[in-house]
């Protein structure tokens, strides 16, 4: 255990430049503090003392801004930058050295049960408000860009961004080379398209059912 906590603090020096001191650290980091609390809150929680590791966790996301569910599976040097606002769900797994950003969650879908949140594999870096929703799995060394909403499973090496996210990278190389903001995914544009081109359909019916109403009408006055 001792052993864990300190990976836990050499890994805020190697991801923090603003890090100076071990007691700076250990006394206002709160995403450090939210890690151990989780890490005491998980152990009674495999002990199926539920309520005291809820009531470790609820303390905690008072006074951290974070929200771990006991149940949640968590490896070894995980930070959490700045950390408000980060929700982590109970059937979530996280492997080692990932990195995620304030505003993270990694939720579930719905109401399901059994396994209904995330699997993060190693070395996975989740950006600033990036949502990783359902029970699906991002692989070894990917990253999710900001804001992103990830719903379906993301393959090793890549770079996800968008709504919902894609890969636009994966092992070094581009999958859309000409990708840039303005062509990110923008599912409220696509609905208003296809709204628009409904319309355009219904016009033309009703211009065709007009006509056909009006050669009725000629060849009933003839």
């Amino acid at each position: 255990m001792l052993k864990l906590l300190k990976e836990d603090i050499d890994v805020v020096f190697e991801q923090d430049p603003a890090a100076r001191s071990y007691i700076e650290v250990i006394l206002t980091y709160s995403g450090l503090h939210a890690i151990w609390a989780h890490r005491i809150a998980h152990a009674f929680h495999r002990r199926r003392w539920f309520f005291l590791a809820r009531i470790i966790a609820q303390i905690s996301r008072f006074f951290t801004g974070v929200e771990i569910h006991p149940g949640a599976r968590i490896g070894h040097r995980f930070f959490i930058d700045h950390g408000m606002g980060v929700v982590i769900g109970e059937t979530c797994e996280i492997g080692d050295n990932v990195t995620v950003y304030q505003g993270v969650t990694l939720g579930g879908t719905g109401k399901e049960k059994g396994k209904r949140h995330p699997t993060i594999k190693d070395n996975v870096l989740i950006a600033t408000g990036a949502k990783v929703l359902g029970s699906i799995v991002i692989e070894e060394n990917s990253k999710v860009g900001a804001g992103s909403v990830v719903l379906k499973d993301v393959p090793s090496n890549s770079t996800v961004v968008g709504i919902p996210g894609r890969a636009v990278i994966q092992d070094g190389i581009k999958v859309n080379k000409d990708l840039n903001h303005s062509d990110l995914p923008n599912p409220v544009a696509d609905r208003f398209k296809e709204l628009e081109e409904e319309i355009k359909r219904l016009q033309q019916e009703v211009k065709e059912l007009k006509e056909e109403g009006k050669k009725k009408h000629d060849n009933q006055v003839i």
